[in-house]
């Protein structure tokens, strides 16, 4: 499925080495203001090529909007956005197109598909998340009329962990991350890796403020599910915790339950999600990423003959894919909450005849 959401749904389509990618996002209210130049700020933010720990392709990721805007307003009709891809090359694939590179997508895609599109991975490649990107930006624009933000930041890479959670320090890192005191060591060790031909982990975190209580379907439609299912749906993640997450297991139910008292909960364990629905506190999200396995070290594996060969890579790649990854996670994370924004407004009679029925 290559579709995301209920009621704010988006698509996503293209190729890491076609001629575009984009998306086309349906569901958003009439009436919204599109600032275009804050869509493509955020492209901005997740572009290749912008330093040393990220990969060298040269990309303007430059959007541009093909309908459901008019005089800078949503129309209610389904926005059309595409991002013309300038920058591949496909030659640096060539002596790999029959082999499987290990770590990727390669093997189960021609598996399943029975075609190679050996192109930097084509529909598998961590470019297609450029359109989520987009489509996350409308869904932040319709947040912030609800005064709803999401925020992300690096919490670790490698394995250096993150003294602080300073959101607004990220924003201007150049590896995002959320703490002074350990950027430089993250950064040394994204180049310790880089320089020896490897690649290295780490993990963000993704911060949502300010959601009203009751944003959830339960029972199979769970915000902190829907939150795994997005996060597992990018590129390299292979783990998702929300709140305390797996340290919960090692604690108390003393420990771990959030007290309540009238002026709300006096700990945040449970990551702003109880039964599946909000309650009001901020949502907290750990997204877990995998080394890049495009690294330039030769490796064993075999081609689509089920030889045994031996797989060196060429081309441009990130050391480190959590870096860029954050600005995804966060796309997602809006993602979703203007989905279930969206879901909640039926719920009761109340709020149905708060629409249509005429007052008295």
């Amino acid at each position: 499925m290559n579709s995301f959401g209920k009621r704010f749904v988006f698509t996503t389509f293209g190729e890491s080495h076609g001629k575009a990618i984009g998306c086309i996002v349906d569901g958003v209210p009439a009436g919204l203001c599109i600032d275009e130049d804050y869509i493509q700020k955020e492209l901005d933010r997740r572009k290749p090529g912008q330093n040393e720990f990220a990969t060298a392709r040269k990309e303007g990721d430059k959007v541009e909007i093909l309908s459901g805007v008019f005089e800078g307003k949503s129309t209610g009709t389904p926005i059309a956005m595409v991002i013309f891809n300038t920058n591949q090359k496909s030659k640096d694939y060539s002596n790999i197109k029959d082999i499987f590179r290990p770590g990727h997508a390669d093997f189960t895609y021609f598996h399943k598909y029975g075609i190679r599109d050996y192109r930097g991975g084509g529909r598998s490649s961590a470019r297609e998340t450029a359109s989520r990107v987009a489509a996350g930006a409308i869904a932040k624009l319709m947040l912030k009329e609800l005064d709803i933000t999401v925020k992300s930041g690096v919490l670790a890479i490698d394995g250096i962990e993150a003294q602080d959670r300073d959101f607004e320090f990220a924003k201007n890192s150049e590896i995002y991350s959320l703490c002074k005191s350990k950027e430089e060591a993250q950064k040394e060790a994204i180049l310790k890796a880089k320089n020896l031909h490897d690649s290295v982990g780490g993990v963000v975190l993704v911060r949502i403020i300010n959601t009203p209580i009751g944003l959830g379907e339960p029972i199979y439609y769970k915000m902190d599910s829907l939150i795994a299912d997005a996060m597992m749906s990018i590129n390299a993640v292979k783990g998702v915790e929300i709140g305390e997450g797996a340290n919960s297991s090692q604690m108390l139910g003393s420990q771990n339950n959030d007290s309540i008292r009238e002026n709300g909960f006096t700990t945040n364990h449970s990551g702003g999600i109880l039964g599946g629905i909000t309650n009001g506190d901020a949502i907290e999200i750990k997204v877990y990423f995998k080394p890049t396995p495009s690294i330039f070290q030769t490796q064993q594996s075999v081609d689509i003959h089920n030889n045994e060969v031996e797989c060196a890579l060429k081309g441009r790649h990130d050391p480190c894919v959590a870096i860029r990854g954050s600005i995804v996670a966060e796309a997602m994370a809006a993602l979703v909450t203007a989905d279930m924004i969206l879901l909640n407004m039926g719920k009761t009679i109340n709020s149905i005849k708060s629409m249509y029925c005429k007052q008295v």
